[in-house]
């Protein structure tokens, strides 16, 4: 792992650089089954709905260089999944293979246990997608599920591999008294 590697909060004038890593996995790769990328002002849009709501967003730089991003958003919309976030990685083509996502996902995960969150939840695109789901495995994810031939995107159906991991102490111990409801 390169240790010219730095994570930190993305910001606003971050939005393009992560905007052109995400379009090529949308039009390229089969982890994102949008099929066309959004905008600038969608991935604004996007970034300022997860910060505004208290979700972790991060960028890795290698050397002066945007190789990456990660964030942590809800894993579904009802109210009793309020402690399980899903997580999201992007590293783009030239700084693969380097560090970047496991950094990026180790700092995610740091910042998720700081916060109320007990579970996080990856849902990675296309069963054959090996790096993902070794990247999630090494950081203690592990193996809950596979839906079968729930997308189809350039000519093919594509499952979802479904990985889980504790925050924390996960579900060993319950929210805070305030928080039950």
């Amino acid at each position: 792992m390169s240790k010219d590697i730095h994570v930190r909060p993305a910001t606003e004038d971050d939005m393009e650089v992560i905007q052109e890593i995400y379009a090529l996995e949308v039009t390229q790769g089969s982890v994102s089954f949008e099929l066309e990328p959004p905008g600038l002002n969608e991935m604004r849009r996007r970034f300022q709905a997860a910060r505004e709501a208290g979700y972790p967003y991060l960028l890795a730089s290698l050397g002066t260089r945007i190789a990456g991003y990660a964030y942590a958003g809800p894993y579904r919309s009802r109210p009793a999944y309020r402690y399980t976030l899903e997580n999201s990685v992007y590293v783009a083509p030239w700084a693969r293979r380097r560090g970047v996502a496991s950094r990026l996902l180790e700092a995610l995960i740091l910042e998720c246990e700081a916060l109320p969150f007990r579970q996080m939840v990856a849902i990675i695109g296309d069963s054959a997608n090996e790096a993902s789901i070794e990247l999630h495995r090494k950081a203690g994810f592990r193996l809950v599920g596979t839906l079968e031939d729930v997308g189809f995107k350039f000519g093919r159906w594509l499952d979802t591999v479904i990985m889980q991991r504790h925050l924390g102490p996960g579900a060993a111990d319950g929210p805070s008294p305030t928080e039950t409801r």
